[in-house]
């Protein structure tokens, strides 16, 4: 049985709260198999291919929810094009659905309510798309949660996972030799969490992702030797960060992960209110 993990990614025209909870339920029957889920909410119809060129690369299954028949039309014809398999959640349901009811579905994505949580969400997977991989470190001190870790760490699934949830995640990477963005240094430190492997794990991660594109395994990328120079280096910085919880993500599933981060997130933000009442 390969560790390697099984590449799936969500696609939606609306939240992609009703995929990823059916893709969840699922994948509860599989814990001892290896996932890596990403999800693509809000998309539009030029953006599809663009997400299915990045699925061919690591040869993920596609699941999706889009209420427009022409959406899924051309979703279905793109994933043959890239040889993808796929899942449709809705489609047959509507269809279904309009014969039995004897009426035509509004076209309306998700129908979501207008509150408050719906924008915060929104808001939440735009800040992690603009922060992701260390971009736009500027706006660290806007983030609920900042990970930091080497490549390979989920630290972008976590930040995709977790906005869907409405909180705001940037992550940075660790790049041997490179120092961390001074900006890490400059906001709330408990708003930190540092992400690790064991070796074995990124290994075989690295290596698959090596393959999916073409790419030789042999490159420092992949190589024992290097990756733990890397993990040292990783901890060196950890370790000159002690307040920053660390996790190892090792056959952990992402929200496995999730949830760790969230439990340390509530432990920190219930500590600051004990010391605002106290003080």
């Amino acid at each position: 049985m390969t560790n390697t993990p099984h590449a799936i990614y969500v696609l939606s025209d609306a939240t992609a709260e009703t995929a990823e909870r059916v893709l969840r339920a699922g994948l509860a029957q599989f814990q001892h198999v290896a996932t890596e889920v990403r999800i693509f909410s809000l998309l539009h119809s030029d953006e599809i291919e663009g997400v299915l060129r990045e699925a061919a690369q690591v040869s993920a299954l596609i699941i999706y929810t889009f209420v427009h028949p022409e959406q899924r039309a051309l979703l279905e014809t793109q994933a043959r094009a890239y040889q993808l398999e796929t899942v449709d959640l809705i489609g047959s349901l509507m269809g279904r659905l309009s014969d039995f009811l004897g009426a035509m579905p509004t076209g309306t994505p998700g129908l979501p309510k207008l509150n408050q949580a719906y924008f915060d969400r929104i808001e939440a997977v735009e800040f992690a798309v603009k922060h992701d991989d260390g971009q736009a470190v500027q706006g660290l001190h806007l983030a609920d949660i900042v990970l930091v870790g080497l490549s390979r760490t989920s630290k972008t699934p976590l930040s995709t996972y977790m906005a869907q949830k409405g909180l705001k995640v940037a992550n940075v990477p660790v790049v041997l030799g490179l120092p961390l963005p001074r900006e890490i240094e400059q906001i709330d430190q408990a708003r930190v969490v540092g992400l690790t492997i064991n070796v074995g794990a990124l290994i075989r991660i690295r290596r698959a992702r090596l393959k999916a594109l073409n790419m030789p395994v042999d490159t420092d990328y992949a190589r024992r030797d290097h990756i733990m120079r890397e993990l040292s280096y990783a901890r060196d910085i950890f370790a000159a960060h002690p307040t920053w919880p660390v996790i190892d993500v090792s056959e952990k599933a992402i929200e496995e992960t999730a949830a760790i981060v969230l439990r340390h997130r509530e432990e920190r933000l219930r500590a600051q209110q004990a010391v605002i009442e106290g003080g």
